[in-house]
């Protein structure tokens, strides 16, 4: 045979300019994690049948020009063109079962170059199939797959070539090998890069639903907080004053009434708290209709107190300032939780809140002389947990316990941010 009619036109793709994605992304990089080729996720179960589609048109119309400029391989017969709409109707299963679908185009395409027929877009589906099976994590079987295809062209081109079609073949050239081979490497090295943005893109959705799920459960219980730290206290009252009501009822109707007109009033109060502590479910964005509580409200507390029976001393240290809401929404809560722990839990009928301000924080000391009378009274014990939670959520501390003198006392240290 005249050395002239050695493969002009023929070879591996690679040999002649490489793959039709050679200048330019793949288009399925395009698309980002959240879509591909319709489906919501990477590596969903969806059949990518519009790709295995655009893949078949492709290969049959790519391998019929191949075939044209390759005149001493065998002609595309019904074989041939069985042969190669086999890989892309195998591709339809590459989501489901990618180590079997790589494998097997590893197969047909050894099949189809060992019967003689041109080469050509015959290689783009094994590709499709490697790229695939590298995304989905089956990182050692498309290698195992590149690697039977490679060892199987490598006998066929230059040993087996003599007893196989077409009768008067040569051997391959070496240097086309090498060639290919880079092309490989280029195709392996996108696949790992696809695979690792896949991972980031997940660990990213997973971190953000975490951090959402953490907000969530943030503002749950800071809504916990606020309708326990209102209830407990407007209950407290309502229910000392009802015990009056009921004591005086017939003997004293005049302190009786009185008792119930101290009822009507922390019930409403203690209603608008809580619609406004309701108002925060309404659609996000929306300013509160009413401005959160703070120390400014501290004489609306002693006057509660006062109708439960409890006389409270406030005093101040320092030059009192403005605080930030946050801090001044805790510093009530926890006055307002310890005084309402004073009326349900002691017996003692004064009790003395002092507050310090001092450079960066403010300083709150509530104290009474006891006695206690006898335990929580069926209380749920959430009051000094949400003030520790309050005052943690600042960068606060809270220290509360019985007095050595007898009594009780609550002091919180609240760090004073301007930028909260």
């Amino acid at each position: 045979m005249d050395e002239q009619r050695t493969r002009p036109h023929g070879g591996p793709p690679w040999t002649q300019g490489g793959p039709p994605w050679a200048h330019g992304e793949p288009p399925w990089w395009r698309h980002g994690p959240g879509r591909r080729n319709g489906t919501d996720r990477w590596g969903g179960t969806r059949v990518p049948w519009l790709s295995s589609l655009l893949v078949a048109v492709f290969v049959m119309v790519g391998t019929g020009f191949a075939a044209e400029n390759q005149p001493d391989r065998e002609p595309l017969d019904a074989l041939a063109r069985t042969l190669l709409l086999a890989g892309p109707a195998i591709l339809l299963m590459r989501r489901r079962h990618p180590v079997a679908v790589v494998y097997a185009l590893a197969v047909i395409t050894l099949v189809y170059i060992g019967a003689g027929y041109p080469y050509g877009p015959v290689f783009v589906t094994f590709a499709v199939g490697v790229f695939a099976a590298l995304v989905a994590g089956h990182r050692y079987a498309a290698w195992g797959a590149v690697g039977l295809l490679w060892a199987g062209h490598l006998l066929i081109a230059h040993w087996l070539y003599a007893y196989l079609p077409p009768g008067d073949d040569r051997a391959a050239p070496w240097g086309g090998e090498l060639v290919g081979a880079a092309w490989v490497a280029a195709i392996v090295a996108a696949a790992e890069l696809t695979r690792v943005r896949r991972e980031q893109w997940a660990r990213e959705r997973a971190e953000r639903a975490a951090a959402e799920k953490r907000r969530t459960d943030e503002e749950r219980l800071r809504i916990a907080r606020e309708l326990h730290d209102v209830l407990a206290h407007s209950i407290s009252v309502i229910n000392v004053q009802a015990g009056v009501g009921l004591a005086l009822l017939d003997s004293d109707p005049e302190q009786a009434r009185t008792a119930l007109t101290t009822i009507k009033t922390a019930s409403k109060e203690a209603l608008g708290e809580v619609r406004q502590v309701l108002d925060t479910l309404r659609t996000p964005g929306d300013a509160p209709r009413a401005p959160a509580p703070g120390l400014d409200r501290l004489p609306e507390l002693v006057e509660q107190a006062a109708r439960a029976g409890l006389t409270v001393e406030v005093g101040t240290e320092g030059t009192r300032t403005a605080l930030p809401p946050g801090v001044d929404l805790a510093a009530f809560r926890i006055i307002q939780e310890a005084l309402t722990n004073v009326v349900r839990h002691s017996g003692a009928r004064t009790a003395r809140v002092r507050i310090a301000y001092a450079s960066g924080r403010v300083d709150l000391r509530i104290d009474d002389d006891g006695p206690a009378t006898g335990g929580h009274q069926g209380g749920s014990g959430r009051g000094l947990v949400g003030m520790r939670e309050r005052a943690a959520a600042l960068g606060g501390t809270i220290e509360a316990g019985p007095r050595p003198d007898g009594g009780f006392q609550v002091h919180a240290g609240l760090p004073v941010d301007r930028s909260r």
